[in-house]
């Protein structure tokens, strides 16, 4: 396993460079399920790389990937879930702020999982047996303090409407803030700079982090307590498992 570790730090590593070498040229921009659901030749083109260098050295490896229709469930054997470009959007808009998340599970068990901030040359990487490292730097277990004194991440629209009950805790917390990437807001609460964040999110969107974070006293769960399915848009959040029940006593689903 230190290998094949080893070797996903490397090709994302790869994966970055290319992006930061062809970023400038024409993205050809797509639109997938809504007008805000972005899409460019970046995302498609750094995703085929990834998948290539794992299959030239692990042919039989499967894949759970954001772009086309690779989508095996992590409990099929050898798994990489693949995010190419996390934050399109923000990739798109302003050139910062997007993540390349690569997942690597067996039968269903997280065996590590990598965050790469492309632009400001950031790796969070670990879980599984290996500890979990902002770059070179070990990464702290979290620490408990009152809600009051924590940030939290929220879905915008969510926030708006209230839904599950989320701009209640965002009114009890310190204060909300809206990342437009999960991978840029999943690393602030690995650094400690979060206390937690809540949207709806895709297997690729949250299977890194997931990894990342069980050992610093982190997990993600569905808004309604359970494990997230790995196969389906869910409403999801990030926490640390100490104050779950103070997370939880703000989270309900609210009825029309």
């Amino acid at each position: 396993m230190k290998n094949k570790f080893a070797f996903a730090k490397e090709i994302v590593r790869e994966a970055a460079s290319y992006i930061r070498r062809h970023m400038k040229g024409d993205l050809h921009i797509e639109r997938k399920s809504s007008p805000t659901d972005l899409v460019t030749r970046l995302d498609k083109e750094v995703q085929t790389l990834l998948i290539d260098k794992i299959r030239s050295r692990y042919p039989h490896d499967l894949f759970c990937a954001e772009e086309g229709d690779l989508k095996t469930p992590v409990d099929q054997g050898s798994v990489w879930v693949i995010d190419p470009i996390d934050g399109t959007n923000n990739f798109v808009a302003q050139a910062e702020d997007f993540a390349i998340m690569v997942a690597y599970f067996e039968n269903g068990q997280g065996q590590f999982g990598i965050i790469y901030d492309v632009m400001k040359d950031v790796c969070y990487h670990g879980g599984g047996v290996f500890p979990a490292y902002c770059n070179n730097e070990l990464l702290p277990p979290f620490k408990a303090k009152p809600l009051s004194d924590f940030l939290v991440a929220i879905n915008a629209g969510m926030l708006e409407t209230n839904a599950w009950g989320v701009a209640d805790l965002g009114n009890a917390s310190l204060g909300v803030r809206v990342y437009g990437s999960a991978a840029i807001s999943f690393s602030k609460i690995l650094s400690g700079q979060l206390l937690t964040y809540i949207t709806y999110l895709k297997p690729w969107d949250y299977a890194a982090a997931s990894i990342l974070g069980e050992n610093l006293g982190y997990q993600v769960i569905t808004l309604s307590g359970e494990e997230p399915d790995f196969q389906t848009c869910q409403p999801v959040m990030m926490i640390p498992r100490e104050m779950l029940p103070d997370i939880q006593s703000y989270i309900y689903e609210r009825k029309p």
